[in-house]
Formats: C-alpha cells, sequence, structure tokens
C-alpha cells in the first residue's frame, strides 16, 4: 500500500511539474492565462472503517485551473493589434462556422479585407446601423470585413454660411453686369452676360467667398458667393457662381435676397430665405455627366452688425470620392475606416463573451477556448457596458505567467517528487527487512 500512495504521488507531483512548465513555456504568449494544479487527498473507506484511524490512499490532481487574471499590456504601432482591459474574450469564427474564444488580440487582415488573427479566424463584431458609430445591432454579430475599394463620393446638398456682413457698407458704385442669357437674342454679346464670372468686377461688389462643392462623380467645383449692399436699409444681394457660371436665383438677374432686421439677425419672414434661413437655388448641371446639383445655402447664423465683414463658418456636406487610409479603434469597441478624403465609416462594434465560469471553458490550443455547459451561456455584450472590460487599440495583453512565482512552484514540484519517491525507497528497504526475516 504505501507503494501505491508513493505513486499517486508521484503522478500528483509530475503532473504539477507539468502545468509549471507548460506555464514557463508560454511566459511570453499574448492572451495566455496561466494555470494551476489542485491537488485532493484520496480515501478509500467503507461502513465498517473508522474514519479516525484511517491512514488514507494518496492523492490526485482534482483539476487543472486556468487563472484569468488580467495580463500586463504591452503597446504596439498597430491599430488592429487590441487588448481587453478588464474582463471579455474576443470572439472568433473560422471559416465553417465555428466559434471560439480568444484574448489574444494580435489581428490583422487576410487577401478578402476580413481581420483575422494567426489562426485564420475572423474577428466578430456588432454591424453598424448608421455609419456615425452611435448605433449597432447587437442582436447578432458579423464578420469585422475592411472595405477593399475607394470610398464613394457624396455631392454637396447643403451649404452653411456663417458671415458678418458690416452694416456700415455702402452700395458698390458699379451696376451689376446686365444683359440677357438668351444666346439667340438679337444684340447678345457674352461681355455683358450675367452668367459669366469673368464679367463680374471687383467695383461691382461689397465682399465674396468661396467653397469647393462637389458633384455626385466626386468632382470639385469652385463656388463663389458674392454680396451686395443694395440702397435698402438691412438688404443684400447675393450671387452664386460654380465653375464661372451663374447658378440661378429667385431674382431677375439670377440673384438671392437677404434681408436683416433693426437688430443686425437675419430676417427670415423677408427675402429668399424660408423661415429656417435657408433657401435654394435652381439645378445647375456640371460636365463630366455627373448629376445635376441643387445647393441649398444655410444663412440663418449669418449677421449684419457694424464690425467688419468676416467669415465665421464656411462648410459643404459634400466629398470626393477616398481610398482607404487607416483604421481607428476607439476604447468602446467601435472601429472606424479612415479615407483619404477626410471621411471616417463605423465599420462594426468590437463584441465580447463573458461566462458565469470561465474555468469551465475547454482549451483548444492557439490561445483560445470553446464554449462548455460547465462554463455556461454565453453572454454576448459592448466593451465598457455590465462587466465587461474596455478595448485599447495598438496594444497587447501579455501573458499573466509571473516567472519568479512559477519558479517557485517549480521547486516546491521538484521537493514533492523527491519525497513521494524516498517514501518509495523507504518502503522498499521496510519490505527488504521483511523478506529477509528468518
Amino acid at each position: 500500500m504505501p507503494f501505491r500512495i508513493a505513486l499517486s504521488g508521484l503522478d500528483a507531483a509530475s503532473t504539477d511539474l507539468q502545468v509549471t512548465g507548460h506555464n514557463i513555456a508560454n511566459s511570453a504568449t499574448t492572451g495566455f492565462k496561466e494555470s494551476r494544479a489542485e491537488f485532493a487527498d484520496i480515501y478509500a473507506t467503507s461502513i465498517q472503517d473508522v474514519s479516525t484511524t484511517s491512514a488514507g490512499r494518496g492523492v490526485k490532481v482534482s483539476r487543472v485551473a486556468q487563472q484569468f487574471g488580467q495580463g500586463n499590456l504591452d503597446f504596439t504601432s498597430n491599430n488592429l493589434d487590441l487588448a481587453i482591459n478588464g474582463e471579455g474574450f474576443y470572439i472568433l469564427q473560422d471559416e465553417a462556422g465555428n466559434t471560439s474564444y480568444s484574448r489574444a488580440g494580435a489581428f490583422s487582415s487576410d487577401r478578402d479585407g476580413y481581420v483575422v488573427n494567426h489562426a485564420n479566424e475572423r474577428l466578430q463584431v456588432f454591424a453598424p446601423i448608421d455609419t456615425t458609430g452611435t448605433r449597432f445591432n447587437t442582436g447578432a454579430t458579423i464578420d469585422l470585413v475592411l472595405p477593399t475599394l475607394s470610398g464613394a463620393p457624396q455631392a454637396t446638398a447643403n451649404v452653411v454660411a456663417a458671415l458678418n456682413l458690416s452694416a456700415s457698407e455702402t452700395a458698390p458704385t458699379v451696376a451689376w453686369p446686365s444683359g440677357t442669357t438668351d444666346t439667340t437674342a438679337v444684340g447678345y454679346s457674352a461681355a455683358t452676360d450675367p452668367t459669366f464670372e469673368s464679367n463680374v468686377t471687383t467695383d461691382m461688389y461689397n465682399h465674396a467667398t468661396s467653397t469647393t462643392v462637389y458633384d455626385s462623380l466626386g468632382n470639385a467645383h469652385r463656388a463663389t458667393m458674392y454680396y451686395l449692399k443694395t440702397a435698402t436699409p438691412g438688404q443684400w444681394q447675393t450671387y452664386t457662381y460654380v465653375d464661372g457660371t451663374l447658378a440661378s436665383g429667385d431674382g431677375a438677374n439670377g440673384f438671392s435676397t437677404l434681408q436683416f432686421l433693426p437688430s443686425g439677425a437675419l430676417d427670415t419672414t423677408s427675402g429668399s430665405v424660408n423661415a429656417q434661413g435657408r433657401f435654394t437655388l435652381a439645378d445647375w448641371t456640371p460636365t463630366g455627366g455627373a448629376n445635376d446639383i441643387s445647393l441649398t445655402f444655410d444663412y440663418s447664423s449669418t449677421s449684419q452688425y457694424g464690425t467688419d465683414f468676416g467669415v465665421n463658418d464656411l462648410t459643404q456636406d459634400g466629398f470626393t470620392a477616398g481610398r482607404l487610409s487607416g483604421v481607428d479603434v476607439d476604447n468602446s469597441g467601435v472601429v472606424f475606416a479612415r479615407f483619404t478624403n477626410g471621411q471616417s465609416t463605423a465599420l462594426g462594434k468590437v463584441a465580447l463573451a463573458k461566462f458565469n465560469n470561465p474555468q469551465g471553458l475547454r482549451q483548444l490550443g492557439d490561445t483560445s477556448w470553446a464554449q462548455t455547459f460547465t462554463a455556461g451561456d454565453v453572454q454576448l455584450g459592448e466593451p465598457g457596458t455590465s462587466s465587461l472590460g474596455l478595448i485599447q487599440s495598438g496594444a497587447l495583453e501579455n501573458s499573466n505567467v509571473d516567472i519568479a512565482e512559477q519558479l517557485v512552484n517549480l521547486i516546491t514540484a521538484q521537493r514533492n517528487f523527491q519525497a513521494n519517491a524516498q517514501v518509495i525507497t523507504t518502503a522498499d528497504t521496510i519490505t527488504q527487512t521483511i523478506i529477509n526475516i528468518r
């Protein structure tokens, strides 16, 4: 019997050595979680046995339990390197649809744009409901895919102009060019045609400003707005030219009217603007086959004060086509694609999983785990919600193995192995003595 007891001790100590060696071997493995060998004593008793005098039957390894403590973070220069600062697992799927869970966040994109790990498993995210990165469908996950094509252009539809037109200005000394836009009219002359910007001289207006607008193909066009003070108190005319051609307003010569109150604020009850301080020009047809452009100008923040003319804001909502220039991931897990045209689009939100008993997960290798009945049902969530951790982009979670602690464990396991071997030697000596009795 002492032999069997000692053999169980040798086996347990050997397992402890294996667990410790496995921990040490993976001390530099990203996302690795150390294990701990746990032991239980063995008692083989029957109803007639007296428990107070039972010597026991040895030891067994009750389980090898993983320790899911947080590892330190190492920062990298790759935005697709992700680390979870807190609880949770990344959700990964292979091409066959098999799901696994991991803490290793060293991701990259494959030839098709899918974000994958070293085992070619695809990172799962919540699909965006819109491109602003504020709403996501958390009911299901999809593969994270980086766009491989250029970002589509967007035609300009709205221009916001926040100006101050000085109340001290006087009307221009030279009248705006008059003429006809009908080239078939008798006496037509391009030199006096008001539809051409080349006929406008600096003494015909008070101020001008310009911006770039885009058509449906992403082509850029220069839009210039000219402002003329009229003899009517608080009244201004504005002419808008796109690529040198007048974009029609609501006046006889293609202008729009801005009327200001004695307080200096825009009067939204008169002039060309509506109650929101906006007006829309007639459609303008660009060259090159793009769709007609309909420009709506928002002058609601424009004023007429006694200070000098100033442009406080001049923005438009169009942009040209762009190529993918980079990927950003914020700490809530939202993945944004950045394009060379200055736009960014939300591609998804990193989905995290948690379990009531993570130690019940089945190890698969490759620093990943599979769900089991013991672990409980998987619970999906967004980073930073419930007890789930936040995402750190450009960082990797190190192994949580403490080398100093493992070396001490190594010594302890070695001593246990030697002690149990000594029990066998002692039992052998006793047995030999008994056999030699005459």
